[in-house]
């Protein structure tokens, strides 16, 4: 047998990081990092301040909108689990600069801001869609991932091009009262990640039993043309096939 050196995921460690360098160039969290600290206007959000003079320093309202969108790009509308995540993610960390807001003060946030936080959530959500950034992030409206062919979708009539914006406004309402509600439910953030893993691992060990049954039970399909060659095969439809152009 082979020898290996040993690994063990779970365990702590100290490392020395850039914050930014941890934004990658042409990843969601990276535009929203950008657009939010030098594209968007967040002086709305200042009138229900009142610590100009006395009282604490607050949290810039920088800061929550860059973490509050990226969990919502990941499915989480849950306070707790909000901060759970500042406390433990490398790109959480890199978006709060290493601030760990209280679960309460995302939730009074978000509750109190409703309003305000629409305009720059539908700003962010258009770019980053038109960029093709939103592909493989969970913004989603009754479990329905969003679109994300860019070029096909973002043409259109003034009418259409309105329908979708439309859309993402659904959505930003969506998820911030997804996440109100969860607040006020309380919900155990510890126990929605559990549940949240077990799927997930469930999810996968199914999709590669799918595949493996498939590689076992069926043989390369052969295309019909003058080149005899294997062309791709599908395991849900094996007679099914790939459409040259978006017409058939």
């Amino acid at each position: 047998m082979p020898r290996f050196k040993h690994y063990n995921y779970d365990q702590d460690t100290m490392v020395v990081i850039n914050y930014q360098e941890q934004l990658q160039s042409g990843t969601f969290e990276h535009a929203v990092h950008i657009l939010i600290e030098h594209k968007l206007d967040l002086t709305v959000f200042y009138p229900k301040y009142r610590n100009d003079d006395t009282g604490r320093l607050a949290y810039d309202p920088a800061i929550l909108l860059r973490i509050i969108l990226f969990t919502y790009s990941k499915g989480i509308t849950s306070s707790r689990e909000i901060q759970w995540c500042c406390e433990t993610n490398i790109i959480f960390k890199a978006l709060s600069c290493d601030t760990v807001p209280h679960f309460t003060t995302l939730a009074k946030f978000v509750s109190q801001h409703v309003d305000e936080i629409e305009g720059p959530f539908e700003q962010i959500l258009l770019v980053c869609h038109e960029q093709g950034l939103l592909g493989n992030e969970l913004f989603a409206i009754d479990g329905c991932k969003m679109s994300s062919d860019a070029a096909k979708e973002w043409s259109g009539t003034f009418k259409e091009l309105g329908e979708k914006r439309d859309k993402l406004k659904r959505l930003i309402r969506h998820h911030l009262h997804e996440h109100h509600e969860r607040d006020e439910a309380e919900t155990e953030a510890e126990l929605d990640r559990d549940i949240r893993r077990a799927k997930t691992v469930l999810f996968l060990d199914e999709s590669m039993k799918k595949v493996d049954r498939f590689l076992k039970t069926n043989s390369p399909r052969m295309g019909q043309g003058k080149r005899n060659k294997e062309v791709k095969s599908n395991i849900t439809d094996k007679e099914s096939g790939k459409m040259t152009t978006s017409k058939g």
